[in-house]
């Protein structure tokens, strides 16, 4: 693909969503990397039943770890591997607590070496909340880099580098979720909605999904929906319709 296409495509999606956001519910900087964590394997809607409970009653470090993995079980149940989560999010809270004064570290190696933190969540802390250009790859965004042809790549690492590199820096920021939400409603693994899709003649897929064919109506239907007389009513000449 080249360059000029991948400017277009990203002008595209920027002036269909100028100012695109996660989906996960956060106020605080720690409430996010709590929301990304929990959301491995697992979906945002789910992910956000869990923290509306949650974060009224823990929402910091302290809060979290006093809790301990029993305390914060309960409220985690709506998230896939809960029980693994509740053991990580705990230890992270500790780590965070005693390694980091209780704010949530800014740079990469700090953010993986977290319980529970793998590369993903460490982009997208350090993109939303540092404002680092990091563009995280998730299932959508491999899916969509690679169905387009933005950044193909048999990895995530690949896709990510070859991202990086040919995303043109000013749709750096947004370009993570710009490509997520397009593939978790438009580029779907399923069905994508090609024939609505805002970039449908700049990607470079070649089995796009076709416009359904219109279906034909039956005779009975035209003849209800145009209004026919009912059998038996006389035209003006006082004939029968046959």
């Amino acid at each position: 693909m080249s360059p000029a296409t991948r400017a277009a495509i990203y002008r595209r999606l920027r002036a269909a969503n100028p100012a695109p956001t996660t989906e996960l519910l956060h106020s605080t900087p720690f409430e996010l990397l709590v929301a990304v964590m929990l959301s491995a394997h697992t979906t945002d809607k789910s992910v956000n039943a869990a923290t509306r409970n949650l974060f009224p009653i823990a929402n910091t470090p302290a809060a979290i770890a006093a809790l301990g993995v029993e305390g914060v079980k309960p409220y985690i149940r709506t998230v896939g591997l809960y029980n693994t989560k509740a053991a990580n999010l705990v230890a992270l809270a500790r780590q965070i607590l005693e390694q980091h004064g209780g704010e949530v570290p800014g740079d990469r190696a700090a953010l993986e070496a977290l319980p529970g933190v793998g590369r993903k969540t460490a982009s997208i802390i350090l993109n939303m909340v540092f404002g680092q250009p990091e563009i995280a790859v998730d299932t959508h965004i491999f899916r969509v880099a690679n169905r387009t042809g933005l950044a193909p790549g048999k990895t995530p690492r690949e896709v990510e580098d070859g991202l990086v590199a040919g995303t043109p820096p000013e749709f750096r920021k947004d370009a993570h979720h710009w490509l997520i939400l397009h593939g978790r409603y438009v580029c779907t693994a399923r069905a994508p909605k090609c024939p609505s899709c805002i970039i449908r003649d700049l990607c470079e897929y070649k089995h796009k999904t076709k416009a359904p064919e219109a279906k034909r109506r039956g005779v009975s239907a035209a003849i209800r929906r145009g209004g026919a007389r009912k059998a038996g009513a006389r035209t003006p000449k006082g004939r029968a319709h046959k």
